[in-house]
């Protein structure tokens, strides 16, 4: 097993999978950590004092795999009523642990601690309560905020070490206290601190049944974070406490799928986590199989081909810097997105309608050719080459026999390692050379770098598929080798989730610490056209929707929306369709759609608008962090957040807008 220096350390191996080993922290019947599976949880959207719902609903949750499942306790009376509801589940034979969730009420927690398996406290809002300022703190004054923390924190963390109640010190990156974004900012390093100020409270008690989460709607601050945390532990000799991993406010559909796998999957693979939620804008008891498909992964996973140990990591793993790569066309530089490479060639395109499944459009009584927002950059046809003229702009890639065959400068030659070093017709201005980890060596990279024209196009047959793709982006980092990288993965066609899962977990964890200049996203299967070409358009929005999910590409609007939970103020599913059918025509602009104050202003730090459930039948909106409107009557919040938007002048009328 190799270790990545200790300056940087923060899981076993960056080659070899090897699950971070916790110690165990026992949640009634259904221990966590150790040497226990990775376990599955999510959290009631029923009112908490709905006890017949909250009872059916829990049923459905562990129905579908929840083996934890978290419930809402926003005072004392649903802290209660957690009691009852616990009383009719065993009645009912479901000895499911129950967790509490807590936010602002110490009493609650306090009172919960006594009834159910597990409480969740949130380090910002415990004890704090956060009003946007900035506070200069002398050293005096900071310790001294300290001890209030400790004097209010110390009585749960005497009744959970009475009551045998585990306890999960929950960050979230869009609720830090004003104390804690003085002084550290809005940062990982800030999320990691919150933790750790109530965890050496816990340690001074010589408490230790605790799960720490590090949760963001921002998976690239998510994963920074988590790793930056267990550095910390163990540069502070702290135990290694079990990890829940979440992405907080994903949203749904697609879009929530491949935003909580780029987060959750990226730590995954480098074997942190010990319990997965899913947080979609749907019906909870739909989180625990999208998380199964995430954590079955790693069941089988240390039988994976053997990568070459690193060393020593060329990167900070715990801020985002994009790999330095020289341009080549459209490709590489410092200016150009990530281009998207819709892999057709298992498809026989004998029609312009075969290319709307990538994003191009031909309107025949004009006689041109439109674009959406999620057109394709190139597209790959291997060896079935296109027989007619391609929109403008859109190029094709073909394997290098069949690209001999033309002398058209839009063609684009993809040559295998043993073709590019033999042959010597090459494209003048771009070829793609494709390659795995087994090809690599030093006379080869050197060749790549001599050639300007050149593009790499890496592969890989690997299980383990996100380190061994890093494993050469390291070595090309180390060798100081500056081509444009493309990762081409294609996946056998099973079913949409698993699809969008696996590729979001293998090729966004790249994307998160800047390795990548574009995506080949494809199938294995050979499928009838029909199919095929679902698959591809399928292929196509996944990829779209890693690099949005990984801020390295804006192509649609962005939803940053709750999964709703007893809080919630209004139906969460049905506000967030209405919005997004009216908005979702507003490329690059982030929306945020809280249920509750404790989900606001914070929670969607990364929103331009945000709108908020501040009471029955009213919002709350927000511009950024600042309130904008206050008790806005829900049936016309949504034409006022347009109208917000218009102000701005972000607003695009959608009758202007083609849609296909």
């Amino acid at each position: 097993m190799n270790l990545i220096t200790t300056t940087r350390q923060y899981c076993n191996s960056l080659t070899e999978y090897s699950r971070r080993k916790t110690i165990e922290v026992k949640i009634g019947d259904v221990p966590l950590g150790g040497n226990n599976p990775i376990r599955i949880q999510s959290m009631t959207t029923v009112d908490t004092m709905d006890t017949k719902g909250s009872v059916e609903q829990v049923l459905r949750m562990v129905a579908s795999g929840c083996e934890y499942v978290r419930i809402t306790a926003p005072s004392l009376k649903e802290a209660q009523n957690l009691e009852v509801i616990k009383k009719e589940l065993r009645a009912r034979g479901c000895n499911v642990p129950l967790i509490a969730d807590i936010h602002f009420t110490p009493n609650a927690a306090e009172l919960a601690a006594r009834i159910v398996e597990k409480v969740r406290i949130n380090p910002g809002n415990y004890a704090d309560k956060k009003r946007f300022e900035t506070i200069e703190y002398t050293d005096d004054a900071y310790d001294a905020e300290l001890e209030r923390i400790r004097q209010k924190f110390t009585p749960l963390v005497k009744i959970c070490k009475e009551y045998g109640t585990a306890m999960r010190i929950g960050t979230n990156h869009g609720s830090l206290s004003d104390r804690i974004m003085s002084r550290y900012g809005d940062t990982p390093l800030g999320m990691v601190e919150s933790a750790l100020e109530f965890l050496r409270i816990c340690q001074d008690l010589d408490y230790h049944s605790i799960v720490l989460s590090m949760k963001a709607s921002n998976p690239q601050v998510m994963v920074q974070a988590y790793r930056l945390l267990v550095h910390k532990l163990d540069e502070e000799r702290f135990r290694p406490y079990p990890l829940h991993l979440g992405v907080t406010e994903a949203g749904d559909g697609e879009d929530g799928r491949i935003k909580s796998s780029v987060g959750i999957g990226t730590l995954l693979e480098d074997g942190l986590g010990d319990t997965v939620r899913v947080s979609l804008t749907e019906e909870p008891e739909v989180e625990a199989p999208v998380a199964k498909i995430m954590v079955d992964r790693y069941e089988s996973r240390k039988s994976h081909k053997v990568i070459k140990p690193i060393e020593a990591s060329p990167i900070n793993p715990f801020a985002y810097t994009r790999r330095a790569v020289r341009e080549v066309a459209n490709l590489g530089g410092a200016h150009h997105v990530p281009r998207v490479i819709a892999d057709l060639s298992k498809i026989e395109i004998t029609d312009y309608k075969d290319l709307r499944s990538i994003g191009h459009f031909y309107l025949p009584e004009p006689d041109k050719w439109r674009m959406n927002d999620q057109g394709a950059d190139y597209v790959y046809t291997g060896n079935k080459p296109i027989p007619f003229m391609l929109p403008n702009g859109l190029k094709e890639i073909r394997d290098y026999q069949t690209w001999q065959l033309t002398d058209d400068v839009n063609k684009l030659p993809l040559f295998r390692k043993a073709q590019y070093l033999t042959e010597s017709s090459k494209h003048p201005e771009i070829n793609f050379v494709k390659f795995s980890i087994d090809e690599v060596d030093d006379s080869f990279l050197q060749r790549l770098q001599r050639d300007l024209t050149s593009v790499a196009v890496i592969e890989t047959d690997n299980a383990h598929a996100m380190p061994e793709f890093r494993r050469i982006f390291f070595e090309l980092v180390e060798k100081g080798i500056d081509m444009p990288v493309l990762i081409f993965r294609q996946y056998p066609v099973t079913d949409e989730d698993t699809l969008r899962i696996h590729a979001a977990t293998d090729i966004g964890g790249l994307y998160i610490d800047g390795f990548g200049d574009g995506i080949i996203l494809g199938m294995k299967n050979e499928l009838p056209k029909e199919d095929a070409l679902r698959w591809s358009d399928i292929c196509n929005k996944t990829a779209f929707g890693i690099l949005q999910a990984t801020r390295n590409r804006m192509s649609k609007t962005e939803y940053i929306s709750c999964p709703s939970c007893g809080r919630t103020l209004f139906d969460l599913q049905e506000t967030t369709a209405m919005i997004r059918k009216r908005t979702d025509h507003l490329k690059g602009v982030k929306i945020g759609i809280m249920g509750c104050i404790v989900n606001g202003p914070g929670e969607m730090a990364d929103a331009d608008y945000g709108y908020v459930g501040s009471g029955p039948g009213r919002i709350t909106l927000y511009r950024n962090k600042d309130v904008v409107k206050k008790n806005v009557p829900s049936k016309q919040a949504v034409d006022e957040l347009i109208g917000l938007i218009k102000e701005d002048g972000n607003w695009i009328d959608p009758e202007l807008i083609e849609k296909f």
